[in-house]
């Protein structure tokens, strides 16, 4: 089994004839773009490099990193 790129965080995008903007992660709707914020969307994506696109998505969607999760990890509240 292969491991997949670091800058693959499993984000698809699909633009509907209606001006929205599906974005799903791993297969699973994570957000839908409408107005605005499709137009910015579909905007930003043009030129932009694969790993530019799954960091847009990801920022789109508010599933990110936020450079906590090291932390988190051994906060009281989240030990086993």
């Amino acid at each position: 089994m292969t491991k997949p790129a670091d800058d693959d965080l499993g984000f698809t995008f699909l633009a509907t004839k209606r001006g929205e903007v599906l974005i799903r992660h791993r297969g699973r709707l994570a957000a839908t773009l409408r107005g605005a914020a499709a137009r910015e969307f579909l905007a930003g994506m043009e030129g932009a490099s694969p790993a530019e696109r799954q960091r847009a998505m990801a920022r789109a969607t508010g599933n990110y990193r936020r450079g906590n999760e090291r932390l988190a990890r051994t906060h009281p509240h989240n030990r086993g």
